[in-house]
């Protein structure tokens, strides 16, 4: 069964990684929280202590729905610098497998050149690392295999985006409105 693996590296922002696997759990979306770092336990940017459910080097990338790279400093770096998911994303890219970064990740993807010539967003004042990409500043963006969003608050609009492309916009929006999120707008 493919799953989707989230990965959380040290200074990771821990609201935009929890909340969506969190959204992709209610879901019923198998997902799983993998260190970047070499150990299961990670520190995220605001000091709160993940335990992970696996590390980088064990993840078998051909099994993956989809790959999650959340934001925060020095997270976002951190997560470009890890060379076994640099490669990942490689192949999971040349397999037109979807791909998902958040607030600063979206960095990654960019400067591998894997934005070019598509939409993106990020947290501003990251957009130059977006190399070739036209940048919107939308909350959430999907174009081709990519989806990215702006922030910390872009966390629920990113899960249900994730959701709705690997289980349908119905169950997606089932469990932003099981989590009362509809009653934000009212």
């Amino acid at each position: 069964m493919e799953k989707v693996y989230l990965f959380f590296a040290e200074g990771t922002e821990e609201v935009e990684a929890l909340a969506v696997v969190d959204i992709l759990r209610r879901a019923g979306i198998e997902t799983r929280i993998v260190s970047a770092t070499g150990s299961k336990m990670v520190t995220g940017a605001h000091g709160i202590k993940v335990e992970t459910d696996m590390l980088t080097e064990d993840v078998d990338f051909s099994k993956a729905a989809m790959l999650v790279l959340p934001g925060g400093l020095p997270g976002a770096y951190n997560l470009e610098a890890n060379k076994d998911l640099a490669a990942g994303i490689m192949r999971h890219y040349e397999a037109g497998k979807p791909l998902a970064a958040i607030c600063a990740a979206p960095l990654v993807y960019g400067r591998m050149g894997l934005l070019k010539g598509l939409k993106a967003t990020c947290y501003p004042g990251f957009e130059d690392n977006l190399e070739g990409a036209e940048y919107t500043g939308a909350l959430v963006e999907e174009d081709g295999q990519f989806i990215t969003g702006k922030g910390p608050a872009a966390a629920f609009e990113f899960g249900h985006a994730i959701v709705a492309r690997l289980g349908g916009t119905e169950k997606a929006d089932a469990v932003l409105n099981g989590m009362l999120y509809n009653e934000i707008s009212k």
